[in-house]
C-alpha cells in the first residue's frame, strides 16, 4: 500500500514560484522584510524585474565591454570570491596584476631597462586611476614649492572642457582648481596652444585626452608636449603631462603605432587606461602607469609585508574583487598583439560602415573623425522640426540605446548622437541600426514638430511685443533645452523606483 499525505501550506518546495503567494504580494522596497522567502522565489522575482533593463549589447552609449568568451566568464566566476587585497592568501593573483602592469607599460613605451619592473597599479576603473595620478602630481608639486619656500595652497590643473566628469571630481574632492580650455564650433577637443597659455607656476599638470568621450577624437599630445617643453625652458618650470587614455590606450598601439602620445614624449609622466573599455574586460578594471619611480612620491605608497618581501600598494579603496584582474590577464595572453589589432580593425571598419550608412540618408552631419576611438558621432542637418533627442528617444522602440547630448562650452549649442562601436557590434548590427534610424526619421517626418512649434510661437509673440528676433543659435538652444526638459519629465512619470 502506498502512503501519501497532503503537503502543508508551509511546504513550498514542491510549488511553482508562479503558483505561490510570493508573486501575489509586493516585496518591501525600502525596508528589510520580516520573513525569509525560498531561494527560487527570490531568484525569479529579481530576474523578472531585471528584464526591464535595457539589453547591454544594444547599449551603444557605453564604451564598457559587454561580451567576453565563455572560458573567461568561467575564470571570473571561479575567482569571484577572492578579495584582491588578501595578498598573502592569493599571491598568484597579485603576480598576475604585476604582469599586467608590465605588459601595459611596455605597450605604452615606458623607458624600462632590462629586468626593470614597471611602476603602476590596477584600479576599479579610470576614475580611480585618474585620482591616483592627480594625487601624485599634486604631492610632487607641493614638495617642490615647499622646497622653494613658495605657497603651495592653490594648485591647478589644465584640461579641455571635453574631459570626463572624473576630472571634475578630482578637482573638487582634492581641492585643485580646474582650468578648462573651451571648445568651439568644429573643434571639440583641447587646443594645445591655448592649454599651454593657461599654464602657470601652480599648474600641477596638463591633462590630455586620448579619445574624447564626445566624439572619439585623439588630442594632439605631441604638439602639447613640444609647446610645453618650450614654455618650461622659458620659465624654468617643469610642468608635466598626464594622458587620459581611458578609451584610446588599447586602440592607439594597435591601429596607430607610429602616433607619438605615450612615454616616448618626455613630459608624459603618467597614463591611465580602462581595461573594461577597449581592454575588453567587463566593468571594474582600470590601470595607471607611471613613467618611472621618481614620478610617484614615496610618501603616497603604503608597504605590506607580502610573504617575507616588501609589497608596495597605492589605491583609494581597500577590498576589491580579483576576477577583473584575472580577466585582463586572460585577454592579454589570449589575444596578444595580433588579436587586439584584429579586433580594433574590425571595430574601425564597422564604424566606417555605420558612417557611410548615415551619410547615405542625407540627413546627418558626421561630427566624429575617422581616426580615433571607433565611434560615430553625428547631428541632424536640419533640426528645425525635430531634434536629436527625439531621434534618441524613438530608437528605444527598437531596443537601441543611443545617447543624445549637447557639447560642452563654448559649443553647447551643438547637439549630437553617438554610437560606440565595441567588439560585439557586428556589421550586421551596424546595417540594422541604419535601417532603424531611417524608419525613425520617416516616422518623425509624419509627426508635428511640437517643441519647435512652441518655441516658434513664443518667438512670434515676442516679436509682436517689439522684442528683437533671436538668432538661429539661440533658437536651437531653446529647442534643445525644451526637448531635454520634455524627456526628463517623461522619465520622471514613467520611471520605475
Amino acid at each position: 500500500m502506498v502512503l501519501s499525505k497532503a503537503s502543508s501550506q508551509s511546504d513550498v518546495s514542491i510549488h511553482s514560484t508562479f503558483a505561490s503567494r510570493y508573486v501575489r504580494n509586493s516585496l518591501p522596497r525600502f525596508k528589510v522584510p520580516e520573513n525569509s522567502i525560498p531561494k527560487e522565489a527570490a531568484y525569479q522575482i529579481i530576474n523578472d524585474e531585471l528584464m526591464l533593463d535595457g539589453n547591454p549589447r544594444l547599449n551603444l552609449a557605453s564604451f564598457v565591454t559587454t561580451w567576453m568568451e565563455p572560458e573567461c566568464d568561467k575564470l571570473i566566476m571561479d575567482s569571484i570570491n577572492k578579495n584582491y587585497v588578501d595578498m598573502d592568501e592569493y599571491p598568484v593573483t597579485t603576480e598576475l596584476q604585476n604582469r599586467c602592469v608590465n605588459m601595459i607599460a611596455h605597450l605604452f613605451n615606458a623607458p624600462l631597462g632590462d629586468g626593470e619592473a614597471a611602476i603602476g597599479v590596477g584600479t576599479v576603473g579610470s576614475s580611480e586611476a585618474i585620482m591616483l595620478a592627480g594625487l601624485a602630481f599634486k604631492r610632487k608639486w607641493q614638495n617642490k614649492m615647499k622646497a622653494l619656500g613658495k605657497p603651495c595652497d592653490k594648485p591647478n590643473i589644465v584640461t579641455g572642457a571635453n574631459v570626463q566628469v572624473c576630472w571634475e571630481k578630482f578637482a573638487r574632492y582634492f581641492e585643485v582648481e580646474l582650468k578648462e580650455v573651451k571648445l568651439r564650433d568644429g573643434y571639440y577637443v583641447m587646443d594645445p596652444k591655448k592649454a599651454v597659455e593657461m599654464v602657470d607656476e601652480n599648474t600641477i599638470c596638463v591633462a590630455a585626452i586620448l579619445g574624447s568621450t564626445l566624439n572619439g577624437e585623439f588630442e594632439d599630445v605631441k604638439t602639447l608636449n613640444d609647446l610645453l617643453v618650450k614654455k618650461n625652458q622659458e620659465t624654468g618650470w617643469d610642468t608635466p603631462i598626464h594622458v587620459d587614455a581611458a578609451s584610446g590606450g588599447f586602440i592607439a598601439p594597435f591601429l596607430y603605432p607610429e602616433l607619438e602620445w605615450d612615454f616616448r614624449l618626455p613630459l608624459v609622466k603618467s597614463i591611465n587606461v580602462s581595461g573594461h573599455k577597449y581592454g575588453l574586460v567587463y566593468a571594474g578594471i582600470g590601470w595607471v602607469i607611471w613613467r618611472n619611480k621618481e614620478d610617484l612620491p614615496e610618501e603616497l605608497i603604503f608597504h605590506i609585508n607580502y610573504l617575507g618581501a616588501d609589497q608596495p600598494t597605492f589605491t583609494l579603496n581597500f577590498s576589491k574583487g580579483s576576477s577583473q584582474v584575472i580577466a585582463q590577464y586572460y585577454q592579454l595572453i589570449r589575444l596578444g598583439y595580433e588579436g587586439y589589432k584584429n579586433i580594433m580593425e574590425n571595430c574601425q571598419e564597422n564604424a566606417m560602415v555605420l558612417k557611410a550608412g548615415l551619410e547615405k540618408t542625407g540627413r546627418f552631419n558626421i561630427v566624429s573623425k575617422d581616426n580615433g576611438v571607433p565611434l560615430v558621432a553625428f547631428s541632424l542637418k536640419d533640426s528645425s522640426r525635430h531634434t536629436e533627442f527625439e531621434v534618441s528617444d524613438m530608437l528605444r522602440r527598437f531596443g537601441w540605446i543611443v545617447p543624445a547630448y549637447t557639447m560642452p562650452p563654448d559649443a553647447q549649442h551643438v547637439t549630437v548622437l553617438r554610437v560606440v562601436i565595441r567588439e560585439d557590434f557586428s556589421r550586421t548590427l551596424a546595417e540594422r541600426l541604419v535601417i532603424d534610424i531611417d524608419k525613425v526619421l520617416r516616422d518623425l517626418d509624419t509627426l508635428p514638430a511640437r517643441v519647435t512649434e512652441k518655441v516658434a510661437a513664443t518667438e512670434e509673440q515676442a516679436q509682436n511685443g517689439g522684442v528683437v528676433k533671436k538668432s538661429d543659435i539661440e533658437v536651437q538652444r531653446e529647442i534643445t533645452t525644451a526637448w531635454m526638459k520634455f524627456v526628463a519629465d517623461k522619465k520622471k512619470t514613467n520611471g520605475v523606483c
